[in-house]
Parts: structure tokens; C-alpha cells; sequence
């Protein structure tokens, strides 16, 4: 079964999902604050995609467009994705959901980097993702992963 991937509306229903999610953190919390200060709309861009099982989100992450003059990973230089808080409800694991949003995220086209949680590395590298060289100044105690599109290769300095 095809799981939809979809772009969350930042709603509190929306926040009250996140809150099942371990990485629940400052970045909802913000957006509550905004949601409470009436600074953000149910249509403004939000930077979370999910599915949903039902009625239920069982898995989320969100991305980020980062461009190509602050890009200090990919050969040539060009906007790339970051991909944080890849989480999938404990009960749902295994089901396909993780492989759903990273294809959808690499479905862009651009490279995608993300920071890999701990034990985290065998998942991102079935994904197709590889370890960057590490760089103290550029990763400062990161643990970066990359997807290259055709054409693209790591950056080095």
C-alpha cells in the first residue's frame, strides 16, 4: 500500500501530534507561541511533511531549502535540502513510512543532507546516503549524511 506523503498545516491539531514524537521540541514550541500570537495562518508554508495512518500522524519530518551560496557540501555548490526530525511512531516502524518521506524529499531532485541520529547510520545508509567527511569547523560534533543526484559529488576544501 502507497503511503501520501503531505505537507502538515500548522494548526494545534498538527501540534498536537507532535507531541506523540520524541523530538518534540523548540521548533513546535515556537510555532505554538506563533499560533497563540496569531502570527502564523493554517495555510503559511510550513516546513513539515507526514503521513498519516487515518486519522492518526505516524510519521513526519521536516525540510529545509538551504541555497547554493551557503553550501559547503556539494560539488558544484547549489540549494540543497536539509531533512531534520525524521520520526516515525514506534508502533509504525519497519512499514515502509521512513522510505516514503525520504524518497519524497529526494524526489526534489537536489541533494539532500541530513544529521543522523545515533545507531541511526544503517537506515540513512539503505537509504542511499553516505557519511561526509567529518570537518570540525563545518559539522561541529554533527554526524552529516548526503544523497547525491546524478551529477553531484562531495564537496572538498
Amino acid at each position: 500500500m502507497a503511503h501520501k506523503v503531505e505537507r502538515l498545516k500548522i494548526n494545534y491539531k498538527t501540534l498536537e501530534d507532535f507531541k506523540r514524537f520524541k523530538q518534540y521540541g523548540q521548533q513546535e514550541l515556537s510555532m505554538l507561541e506563533d499560533l497563540e500570537a496569531n502570527m502564523i495562518e493554517n495555510d503559511s508554508e510550513s516546513p513539515f511533511y507526514g503521513i498519516y495512518f487515518g486519522d492518526k500522524l505516524v510519521a513526519r519530518m521536516s525540510l529545509y531549502q538551504i541555497q547554493a551560496k551557503f553550501d559547503r557540501y556539494f560539488d558544484p555548490p547549489q540549494d540543497y535540502l536539509e531533512l531534520w526530525k525524521l520520526e516515525v511512531i514506534p508502533d509504525y516502524q519497519g512499514k515502509g513510512y521512513g522510505r516514503t518521506l525520504v524518497d519524497f524529499a529526494k524526489s526534489f531532485g537536489l541533494p539532500v543532507k541530513t544529521n543522523g541520529r545515533v545507531n541511526s547510520s544503517d537506515f540513512w545508509a539503505t537509504m542511499g546516503f553516505t557519511p561526509v567527511t567529518y570537518e570540525v569547523e563545518r559539522d561541529r560534533g554533527e554526524n552529516p549524511f548526503v544523497w547525491y543526484p546524478a551529477g553531484v559529488k562531495e564537496q572538498v576544501h
